[in-house]
């Protein structure tokens, strides 16, 4: 399986272009970090691919047994940099209403062992998830992720905030997982991109290229990427400029919700 995106743009009105003809084709099993400054495109590019927003032109699409298809909702599992449950709910409660409206993502049955994949301790699946940490909440996002078994993941920062051994049970939890699918992890931290990724992307002035990995262990090499990331600052027409509020009415006009009705009961 493959998932390739074709000379992709997107620009936010006429002066503000983010994607400037971004191509890459990413293969099955392996984890993608998507390397970029803040406000680089990463989440633009997101959500043009999970059908949020609209984009300019170019294409995407997945190559399944050489078959090409366009995705689908079911294809897509999105988990965002900061976390959004139902906080009027029980990490068990909601697990269960998950399990009811997917068929075949699993059983409840099954609770405690899928607690478990998440290192979630059995006590906690009974608390508000109102009380839950960042990293608690980070978790049941990412747990009805793995069980609804997406062609295609997009990770948005998933590490952000998160204390260490949260972080690192989430790298391990994302190393289990890559199997059977594609995983596009966006960071703006090159350390992390290298520590967690098989391969990775820098997108930098509105396209992806490919890093050598390997080339990383030099000191060097890793210093010239850093150098590329800062000629961002000083190029207008690209992403440091995108004006968070244009991004926020593109959203809204196409009825995008980043926080499901209802799910917070306390707002």
């Amino acid at each position: 399986m493959k998932f390739v995106i074709d000379n992709l743009v997107k620009s936010y009105g006429k002066d503000t272009l983010v994607l400037d003809g971004a191509s890459f084709e990413f293969e099955e099993g392996k984890i993608y970090g998507l390397l970029g400054r803040n406000g680089s495109g990463k989440t633009t590019l997101f959500n043009c691919i999970n059908g949020d927003i609209p984009y300019n032109s170019g294409e995407f699409h997945l190559e399944v047994d050489g078959v090409v298809r366009d995705l689908i909702p079911e294809d897509i599992g999105y988990v965002l940099s900061t976390p959004t449950v139902p906080e009027f709910l029980t990490g068990y409660e909601f697990l269960k209403f998950f399990l009811d409206i997917n068929e075949g993502a699993g059983s409840i049955v099954d609770a405690e062992k899928y607690f478990d994949m998440v290192r979630l301790k059995s006590s906690d699946a009974n608390k508000l998830m109102k009380n839950y940490s960042h990293g608690m909440k980070n978790k049941m996002q990412m747990l009805v992720n793995m069980l609804s078994k997406p062609n295609l993941l997009l990770l948005d920062e998933p590490l952000t905030s998160l204390d260490v051994v949260v972080a690192e049970e989430m790298k391990e939890l994302l190393r289990e997982f890559k199997d059977g699918r594609i995983t596009i992890f966006s960071t703006h931290l090159l350390d992390l991109a290298v520590d967690l990724c098989d391969e990775i992307v820098l997108l930098s002035k509105g396209v992806l290229t490919k890093v050598d990995h390997a080339a990383l262990d030099d000191e060097g090499f890793k210093s010239r990427i850093i150098e590329l990331l800062k000629e961002e600052d000083s190029d207008a027409e690209l992403s440091d400029d995108v004006d968070p509020d244009a991004i926020a009415a593109e959203l809204d006009k196409n009825d995008v919700k980043l926080e499901p009705e209802g799910w917070n009961s306390g707002k």
